[in-house]
C-alpha cells in the first residue's frame, strides 16, 4: 500500500484525509497525547483494518474521537457526571467509558457493551474531526506492544505501507495516552492514568478509585475494560526491569551495571549526570518531561542493537508520575528488581 505522508497538513490535505476515512481508509494523525491511527468508528470493516494494521488483538477496545463532548449523545448513554468531567477536561486528554448505543459496532468496542469516548485538543485532530460526520476510532499509531508514537517519524517507522495517509503535527505535547475513567453514578474508577490525574478528577465526583490492573497484569479470563489493560504494552525490543529501592541504592546499582555489555539505563537527568555512559538515557528533569519523552527514549533504545536489557528506577507516582510508572510497568511486564537484595 502507498502511504501519503503530509508533514504539515493544510485544509486540503485534512479534507482528503476525512474523505479517506469516510471511504473506509485509515489515517494516522496527531493528538496532544500520542499519534492516533484513525478509522470510521461506525464501520466494523474499518475497525478490523485498524486491528490488522497494528497487529492488535480484537478484544482490545478502541476509543471514539469526537469533535465535541455533546456528540457522545449519538453513540453512548451519558449522565450528569460525564458532563461535569466534559466541562472541566474536554477538549483534552480524558477518555470516559459509557454504555454504548446500538449504532456503535461491537468490533469497535472489542465486544463490550461499553464505548470509550474522548475529545482531543490538538489542532490537526480537531480540524480532521470537524470534516467527519462520524466518530473516528483511533488507538495509538504503532505496532501493537511497541512504545507509542509521539513524533511523526515514529508513525512512519511503524505504519508506512500499512495505512492510506499520515498527517504530521510535531511532537506530542503530553506524550502519554489519555486518562481513562469509568463512571458509576458519582464515582469514578481510573482504568488508565494520564495527564488528568486523580487529584484533578476528585473535585468533580464523589470518589476516585484505582483499578487493580494498574498494579498488575490482568489474570486469565479477565476482560479488558479499556485500551492497554490486558496485553504487554509500550515495550522496546530489550527487556525492561524496574528498580526498587532508595535513591542511593538504585544509583549504586546502576553504577555497578551500566558499563556491562548489553545494559541500557533510563533515568532522570540528575542520575544521568552521575553516571554518564553511551547507553545511559535521560527522559528529563521533571515529571512532565518524563511523560513527554518516555516513549521516544524507549524507541531510541530499539536503534541500539547492543542493548538487551534496560534498567529504569521506579518513577514517583504523584501527578502525571502515576502515568509514567504505569507505562514503564507495562513495558516491563511488571518485572521489578529490589536492589536492597543485592
Amino acid at each position: 500500500m502507498h502511504t501519503r505522508i503530509v508533514s504539515v497538513p493544510d485544509e486540503k490535505s485534512i479534507a482528503d484525509a476525512a474523505k479517506l476515512l469516510e471511504n473506509g481508509g485509515l489515517v494516522a494523525f496527531p493528538t496532544e497525547t500520542v499519534y492516533g491511527l484513525g478509522g470510521n468508528g461506525l464501520d466494523a470493516a474499518s475497525a478490523a483494518k485498524i486491528y490488522s494494521a497494528k497487529g492488535r488483538p480484537s478484544d482490545n477496545p478502541l476509543i471514539l474521537h469526537l469533535s465535541s463532548a455533546e456528540e457522545a449523545e449519538k453513540y453512548a448513554y451519558t449522565c450528569p457526571t460525564y458532563y461535569k468531567l466534559a466541562m472541566a477536561f474536554m477538549p483534552g486528554p480524558l477518555t470516559v467509558i459509557l454504555k454504548k448505543k446500538p449504532i456503535v459496532p461491537l468490533c469497535t468496542t472489542g465486544g463490550l457493551e461499553t464505548v470509550a469516548v474522548r475529545v482531543p485538543a490538538h489542532s490537526v485532530a480537531r480540524a480532521l474531526l470537524a470534516h467527519c460526520d462520524f466518530p473516528v476510532a483511533a488507538p495509538s499509531a504503532n505496532i501493537s506492544g511497541r512504545p507509542s508514537p509521539t513524533r511523526l517519524e515514529h508513525v512512519i517507522e511503524d505504519m508506512a505501507g500499512k495505512v492510506d495517509m499520515i498527517l504530521g503535527g510535531g511532537e506530542c505535547e503530553i506524550g502519554v495516552e489519555s486518562t481513562i475513567v469509568s463512571i458509576d453514578g458519582e464515582h469514578l474508577t481510573l482504568l488508565r492514568p494520564g495527564a488528568i490525574t486523580p487529584e484533578m478528577l476528585a473535585p468533580f465526583c464523589a470518589s476516585v478509585c484505582l483499578d487493580p490492573s494498574l498494579e498488575r497484569p490482568l489474570t486469565k479470563g479477565e476482560t479488558p475494560l479499556a485500551p492497554g489493560m490486558k496485553y504487554k504494552h509500550y515495550a522496546p525490543r530489550a527487556d525492561v526491569i524496574l528498580l526498587q529501592g532508595s535513591e542511593e541504592e538504585v544509583l549504586s546499582f546502576m553504577k555497578a551495571e551500566y558499563q556491562k555489555q548489553g545494559v541500557g539505563i533510563l533515568c532522570s537527568e540528575k542520575q544521568k549526570q552521575s553516571l554518564g555512559g553511551e547507553n545511559v538515557m535521560s527522559y528529563g528533569a521533571e515529571l512532565c518531561d518524563e511523560a513527554r519523552t518516555l516513549f521516544a527514549c524507549l524507541r531510541e533504545f530499539d536503534h541500539r542493537e547492543d542493548v538487551r536489557i534496560i534498567y529504569a528506577p521506579q518513577p514517583r507516582r504523584d501527578g502525571i508520575g502515576l502515568a509514567v510508572y504505569n507505562r514503564l510497568a507495562k513495558a516491563a511486564g511488571f518485572t521489578v528488581k529490589n536492589v536492597k537484595e543485592q
